[in-house]
């Protein structure tokens, strides 16, 4: 009598494993093929729950059949997304390690014979598993190589361009719109100067020798986050230099004077804003600078402003720090004044003010998404001495100059302008972008005042506030893409002379690049027919301008462009997407939920780009992140009234929309383990060529050490927060990555040549300056609330080693 065998433990128990995996495969491949997707997953499930019953059963046709498992997922993969590595990982990472699992002789041993009166040393399931684990392996081994992610290319070198470009009547441009004669080792303004290009025009450090920057000095505000305050509290300043001095404010805006060439304190100011866990930011991207044409030597001669995130413009005497006593209120200008909603936080001057030689244009962000009864965006100018409000420029009022009386204040709920404007003071013009009336993602009660300049670069006369020109770039923008950065100015030669250009990227990708004494377009944006649908009481414009300049994707997301760390969590991405509404770019929101690519942070952020107006090109860091928007019915859980005195200190999550129909839950596009779910890279490096208007060069950039659960250096291009710095020495500088590095890059070829690990997150800007002869690079380093980035409170200077 034959007695039959037991089939062992470790047999058992992998059987099980491959069963459980092929069932929630068979599952939710199920679920994705109702919904229109790839059949492959059930197909894949179905094949894992044989193996595992052969497996049980003792059967060496396991092997065969997991062979033709591996053989079938490697062709599908490689069909549906190429040669690509990162896409291919969660395709392959369980099936490849249980094939090699299969292979162990401990495993194997537990199988019956294919001919138990025969038994033969050739084991032929085991040969061809192992051959198609080589056919996978060779395939992997591709793909590492390819990379298809990647444009490669040569941005143009110093030789194509002067080192200054004629007018066509023979005059000599100013490159770098520096108004008075700011010394090359200075650094004035949030972009340097008011044509915000982020360029330096110092050559100490080139691409031979950034490798050899180390620390000069590291500088500690003491000031950080604590539990009374915003979840959005960001470290994001540019500091300024003036001749010997840094100055910089921290996250609740105390402004600190440093000695430049050794980062000692030489005084600090605290404004003392009371804030509290409510504020939808806390924040300080900088301070301004200016200097008066009176005695050098005389109090606030030399000045600092200092815009606060409780409404106030502070004047400081720029070599002590004490109030400019003729400046507004002792000093100090409320910004809250002529405001039709004074709630401490909704109105928040985040960035600093441009400055010509005798007006501050002053304007802020308004709290987002909250409700439609919340504080103007208008724009003001003031006098540089006074303070005197000269004008204001209100983009929701019928009378655009109106300036409040006692029984008329500003309109309510404008579009606003929250980042820095630009000035080009020989055009006499300052530039403006505007972001949309709030709430960002209804439409359905704006008027047309309100609708004009909503998304749109508006022009104003810098000495009187009336409007010259404006181009909307989104029009009735239902996704928050708004113009989110300072434009830069640039002068382009040209066949038919120099052409006075602004360059204003915007969060869809698009570069739009217009004449900037006129507005009209020198990169054609037509536009073309875009999705439609918007929830009942809304509507969608026909269409959208699209930009010949971009660095939006060129092809619609699919569900092969899903992503996971396993096949699993890359799945359940699948089903998401398909569950949600995303006819392309400008998909709109509604109930049912809708995929935002490019998304709410849009792939050019605050961080503008970097113009090297010499050699004529730009640097830039996109992201890719989509999000998902989703419209929440007024019902029990979603009052049409707010029911607190203050709204949720966040831009991420459920927001009210008090005053619509509707809430939205505003969210990363994430898997089950909070992974993206668009596969990589997130995050680049581009150089443009503004001679041709073409993107030469787009590199991954930035490595998920510090945004997974292992330390992990894999160079995936992660986003980023911040802007770039370019040099005329040839190397752009980045730190706004979500790991904690402040890298270097070939500026003609985009490669890396250096970086450095911070102790904080760096989303900021970088900017570079002279003191003692040396070129220092300068970054402050103090983390992120909701981009989850480590906090801290450190401005750290970069130099070459001191020559011995």
């Amino acid at each position: 009598m034959v007695t039959k065998q037991r089939t062992p433990a470790l047999l058992v128990l992998t059987g099980i494993v491959i069963a459980l995996m092929g069932l929630a495969l068979v599952i939710g491949g199920a679920l994705l093929g109702r919904l229109g997707g790839s059949l492959a997953y059930l197909g894949l499930g179905l094949g894992l729950l044989v193996t595992a019953g052969l497996l049980l059963a003792r059967r060496r046709a396991a092997l065969w059949l997991y062979a033709a498992i591996v053989l079938a997922t490697t062709a599908w993969a490689v069909w549906e997304i190429g040669l690509n590595w990162w896409a291919l990982v969660p395709r392959g990472d369980v099936i490849f390690p249980i094939g090699l699992w299969l292979l162990l002789p401990v495993v194997r041993r537990g199988l019956a014979p294919s001919v138990p009166a025969r038994r033969t040393r050739i084991d032929g399931g085991a040969l061809a598993l192992g051959a198609s684990l080589a056919v996978a392996g060779v395939v992997a081994i591709a793909a590492l190589i390819h990379t298809p992610d990647d444009l490669a290319g040569d941005l143009p070198g110093i030789a194509r361009a002067a080192t200054q470009l004629a007018d066509a009547d023979g005059a000599k441009t100013d490159l770098q719109g520096a108004a008075s004669a700011q010394p090359d080792g200075d650094w004035w303004a949030y972009g340097r100067t008011g044509y915000g290009l982020r360029y330096s025009p110092l050559r100490q450090l080139t691409p031979a020798n950034v490798g050899a920057l180390t620390v000069a000095w590291t500088f500690r505000t003491g000031d950080r986050q604590t539990a009374q305050d915003s979840g959005e509290t960001t470290f994001e300043v540019t500091p300024l230099k003036v001749r010997d001095t840094v100055y910089l404010c921290s996250q609740h805006q105390i402004l600190f004077a440093l000695d430049a060439a050794s980062g000692a304190l030489k005084w600090k100011f605290d404004p003392e804003v009371r804030d509290n866990p409510t504020f939808q930011h806390l924040t300080c991207r900088g301070v301004s600078y200016h200097e008066s044409s009176a005695d050098a030597a005389a109090l606030c001669a030399r000045r600092i402003y200092l815009p606060t995130n409780d409404a106030r413009l502070f004047a400081l005497d720029a070599a002590t720090g004490a109030r400019c006593e003729g400046f507004g209120d002792n000093g100090v200008v409320d910004l809250n004044a002529g405001m039709p909603v004074k709630t401490s936080g909704f109105y928040e001057p985040t960035s600093p003010p441009a400055v010509s030689a005798h007006v501050i244009v002053v304007n802020g962000a308004v709290i987002d998404n909250y409700s439609t009864d919340e504080p103007s965006g208008v724009v003001r100018g003031y006098d540089t001495d006074t303070g005197k409000l000269l004008w204001a420029w209100d983009s929701g009022a019928e009378d655009e100059n109106a300036l409040p009386t006692d029984s008329r204040d500003y309109t309510k709920n404008s579009p606003n302008s929250w980042i820095t404007a630009s000035i080009d003071e020989k055009l006499g013009l300052v530039y403006l972008p505007m972001g949309v009336q709030t709430p960002d993602i209804w439409g359905g009660h704006r008027d047309k005042l309100a609708e004009r300049y909503a998304s749109a670069i508006v022009a104003l006369d810098i000495n009187t506030g009336h409007r010259v020109w404006s181009y909307q770039t989104v029009h009735h923008d239902l996704w928050d893409m708004d113009v989110p950065s300072q434009p830069s100015l640039v002068d382009v030669p040209t066949a038919s002379g120099t052409i006075p250009a602004i360059y204003v990227p915007t969060k869809t990708g698009n570069l739009f690049v217009l004449d900037r004494r006129d507005g009209k377009l020198i990169v054609p944006a037509p536009e073309q027919t875009v999705p439609q649908g918007a929830a009942p009481g809304d509507w969608t414009s026909p269409t959208q301008p699209f930009s010949d300049l971009t660095v939006r994707p060129s092809a619609l997301l699919t569900g092969a462009d899903m992503w996971g760390a396993t096949i699993f969590d890359q799945l359940v991405c699948r089903i998401q997407f398909h569950q949600l509404d995303y006819r392309g770019t400008f998909t709109p929101p509604s109930e049912r939920g809708t995929l935002v690519f490019p998304g709410n942070l849009g792939m050019f952020e605050w961080g503008g780009i970097a113009v090297d107006p010499v050699r004529q090109i730009a640097i830039a860091n996109p992201i890719a992140l989509p999000f998902v928007s989703k419209l929440i019915p007024r019902g029990p859980n979603n009052p049409a009234a707010p029911n607190a005195a203050h709204p949720s200190g966040s831009e991420i999550g459920v927001q009210p929309m008090y005053g619509t129909p509707y809430g939205v839950d505003l969210h990363a596009f994430l898997s089950p383990i909070g992974l993206p779910c668009k596969r990589p890279p997130w995050g680049y490096m581009a150089g443009i060529d503004l001679k041709t208007n073409k993107v030469i060069w787009m590199h991954k950039n930035g490595t998920i050490r510090d945004s997974s659960p292992l330390p992990l250096s894999f160079r995936m291009g992660v986003p980023s927060l911040g802007g770039p710095l370019v040099t005329a020495g040839g190397v752009a500088f980045l730190t706004g990555t979500q790991d904690d590095y402040i890298r270097a890059y070939d500026v003609t070829s985009g490669a890396q040549i250096w970086s450095d690990r911070l102790p904080a997150g760096g989303q900021s800007t970088p900017m570079s300056y002279e003191a003692d002869g040396r070129q220092f690079i300068l970054t402050a380093d103090g983390g992120h609330g909701s981009f989850g980035t480590k906090q801290g409170d450190y401005v750290i200077a970069y130099a070459l080693p001191k020559a011995p």
